[in-house]
């Protein structure tokens, strides 16, 4: 169906669309190349929420001769008025003759819309070209928009015997230099970043993009089901940080508020933070990508949940012994069945430490 040249426009369409990694929130990461007589005419990438989508980029850059062109796109066109008019009918004004997609577009408002918005007005569309290659650029938006809830990526460094902290809680630093910038570029593409009051009384983090200037950093949440953090952890500095909360025994709350920051009371039956609701309001604030770096407990309880739908992991070449703090805090597996298995995604080597990706595969 799709020719070796039609493998080659869309590849260069993902690569455009990969330059709105960082910036593009709450909006898809989409990229457009378009092609008349075997020749790139025009490209476009989508950038930030609010400007330009990649095919309008691309079609000012190809003018007039977009007509009878072909307008390859890593999401399939909108056809609602957003923020911006759609882009369905600024390719049909343009007068392109074919439209290719890798995906359609999750959205409900689009859903393949767009695609037969260009279908009724004589356009040829086909979608479906390196289709695994545009969802793994947007597992964010596809699931705040199927699931309406967030993509969850749990990173972990622990040493090679799976321990993320001495027994007196002391952990920085397990993974070497590269590790830790590499985890800024996992920072700077996550809408919000979790953690647990445990690693914010025991480390004081900041838990803010470093090394890499974005224009932005991500929201910071905290789970502290008893508002147990001091109104001068770091992570309240300079506002822009949530707080879920089960209960407030010490009347805190107006000192937290009053010191920039924002608070949720969401309690689960057992008093504690219900963290999935926690993740459908973050959805409900059009976070896509949240990046989990907390200690056991809360790495424990979300997997328990089926929460996680990305493991992060770096191991350090160390040994830490077996009264460490482990990975996850999870109640006692009595059979191997229990066992949750995983879908490994990649394995790579990150300075001196291993970088594993997996997918939990929940029974």
């Amino acid at each position: 169906m799709f020719t070796s040249g039609d493998h080659v426009y869309m590849t260069r369409a993902l690569q455009l669309a990969e330059q709105g990694l960082y910036s593009t929130m709450p909006n898809p990461r989409v990229g457009c190349v378009i092609v008349k007589d075997g020749k790139t005419i025009g490209e476009g990438a989508h950038l930030k929420a609010g400007e330009p989508h990649a095919e309008v980029f691309a079609l000012r850059q190809a003018g007039q001769q977009a007509s009878g062109a072909t307008a390859y796109v890593t999401l399939e066109p909108c056809s609602h008025i957003g923020r911006t008019p759609p882009c369905a009918e600024a390719l049909v004004k343009a007068g392109v003759s074919k439209v290719i997609a890798a995906m359609q577009d999750p959205n409900p408002l689009v859903a393949g819309n767009g695609l037969a918005y260009l279908q009724a007005n004589q356009i040829e569309v086909a979608s479906g070209l390196m289709q695994l290659q545009a969802q793994a650029l947007n597992p964010g938006f596809i699931s705040r928009m199927t699931r309406q809830t967030p993509y969850v990526r749990c990173k972990i460094a622990s040493s090679l015997d799976g321990k993320t902290a001495l027994n007196n809680h002391q952990s920085q630093w397990i993974t070497s230099e590269h590790a830790r910038l590499d985890v800024q570029k996992w920072r700077a593409q996550s809408c919000a970043i979790l953690t647990g009051i445990g690693t914010v009384m025991s480390d004081d983090p900041s838990m803010t993009v470093r090394e890499l200037n974005i224009g932005r950093q991500p929201l910071r949440v905290i789970v502290d089901s008893h508002l147990r953090i001091s109104p001068q952890a770091k992570i309240l500095q300079g506002g822009n940080t949530l707080i879920a909360f089960a209960q407030d025994s010490e009347n805190k709350s107006t000192a937290l508020l009053a010191n920039g920051a924002a608070l949720i009371c969401i309690p689960n039956a057992d008093h504690k933070v219900c963290l999935k609701s926690l993740l459908s309001h973050l959805a409900h604030m059009q976070i896509n990508e949240v990046l989990v770096e907390g200690g056991e407990g809360l790495n424990g309880a979300l997997l328990s949940l089926n929460l996680i739908d990305e493991l992060l992991l770096y191991y350090a070449p160390k040994l830490m012994g077996s009264q460490a703090k482990g990975l996850f805090d999870m109640p006692a597996l009595t059979e191997m069945r229990q066992a949750i298995a995983l879908d490994v995604l990649e394995l790579r080597q990150i300075g001196g430490d291993i970088r594993l990706r997996a997918k939990p595969k929940y029974a």
